[in-house]
């Protein structure tokens, strides 16, 4: 168990939070590209406890600002893009995607004061039907190139779920906690197994299970009665990769999650002419009503991500760490959150904690995602986008 102190370590996200600062060190999804169109180009996101709004220009930029004004606060959310920036609907006030003030329309020309005015923004870049933001200390770094994401010999396409109404450090545990798989989705997930007892799932078609850590984060390692052996490495800090798809976690901020999955389909599977077109499937909600917590809203269990959500949620909007009961099963959670504790002391001591990446040119990350399609089990092979639901 983690003392209260811990725990509020651990699981805050705001700006001066311990854990907070750690996750801005690292570029996060904030926005899928396709939501960003060019007849409605501003959407509001609320990523690590920040209200923010993000654009783009007539001319094809794209930035994150603070949504309040400097003025006075109104939201640029409801600003009018321009050619050189965003205007606040409620003054006029004018920002390009650095945050510079451009004009300050009732000011006197000649006072140059919206050259005094400098507006919170933070870096863009767009990658797999994404677009992504850096929250940190500059020089900022470069996202990774892990292979599910920069590859080239193929196409992505996205899984965009509902929101979570919980704590993100509880998305990210059940990375590394591979009892979970055999027992929770048990009915889904089952390799040809037979249940024989609810109570122990499929857990006996495995022979072992191993956790370990590696240059990257922690490798997930089952050992199944026929003898294959199936890899999940989590890719530190906030990123799962199963099969051909990365489970991207994003704290929204402590008490909700934006989960997205970004999935890569090499050519020789499927070829896609139009590899710009990243498709998207959105996931319908997996409870009804939906901004309510349990138990005042009901989970359907129909598969695996909504068996998941509700195993999140029921923990609590925060969960308690205090009160737990770890077992030796346990044993990849206990190893992620040291892991957290000694990168975050990293970030404390002005040091670059793992997988940062400086040089925007370093090779593609081999996370062996191809070993892991010809072994199939449990991250089973999706290549067809499913119907939009």
């Amino acid at each position: 168990m983690l003392t209260l102190e811990e725990n509020e370590m651990l699981t805050r996200v705001g700006p001066g939070t311990p854990a907070g600062e750690l996750l801005r060190r690292y570029w996060h999804p904030v926005a899928i590209a396709a939501e960003l169109p060019e007849d409605n180009p501003v959407k509001f996101v609320r990523i690590l406890c920040e209200d923010l709004v993000l654009f783009q220009t007539k001319k094809g930029e794209v930035g994150l600002l603070h949504d309040r004004c400097s003025h006075r606060g109104a939201s640029l959310s409801y600003g009018r893009v321009e050619e050189r920036g965003i205007a606040c609907a409620y003054h006029g006030w004018l920002y390009d995607i650095q945050g510079n003030c451009l004009e300050t329309p009732a000011e006197p020309a000649e006072s140059n004061f919206c050259r005094t005015v400098k507006h919170k923004a933070y870096p863009v870049q767009k990658l797999a039907g994404l677009y992504w933001a850096y929250f940190g200390p500059q020089p900022a770094p470069a996202i990774p190139k892990y292979d599910v994401w920069a590859r080239t010999d193929g196409w992505h396409w996205l899984r965009a779920l509902p929101q979570l109404d919980c704590n993100w450090l509880q998305a990210m545990e059940n990375s590394v906690d591979t009892a979970h798989l055999h027992i929770l989705h048990q009915e889904l997930v089952t390799d040809g197994f037979k249940v024989e007892s609810t109570t122990r799932g499929t857990i006996d078609n495995l022979t072992k299970f191993e956790v370990e850590e590696f240059d990257r984060g922690i490798l997930k390692r089952r050992f199944f009665k026929d003898g294959k052996v199936e890899e999940h490495p989590l890719l530190f800090p906030t990123v799962l990769r199963q099969a051909n798809r990365t489970q991207i976690r994003v704290p929204i901020d402590d008490t909700h999650t934006w989960i997205v999955y970004v999935h890569f389909v090499p050519d020789s599977a499927e070829p896609r002419a139009n590899k710009d077109d990243v498709p998207v499937d959105y996931r319908k909600p997996f409870k009804n009503p939906l901004g309510v917590r349990h138990p005042f809203t009901k989970f359907r269990l129909d598969e695996v991500d909504a068996q998941d959500f509700m195993a999140w949620e029921t923990q609590g909007p925060i969960l308690d760490r205090t009160r737990e009961r770890l077992a030796a099963s346990d044993r990849g959670v206990v190893m992620y959150r040291d892991m957290l504790r000694r990168e975050i002391k990293k970030v404390e001591q002005g040091l670059d904690p793992m997988n940062v990446f400086r040089d925007p040119n370093h090779a593609i990350i081999d996370t062996k995602m191809d070993e892991s399609l010809h072994v199939g089990k449990a991250g089973s092979v999706t290549y067809h986008v499913p119907p939009k639901q």
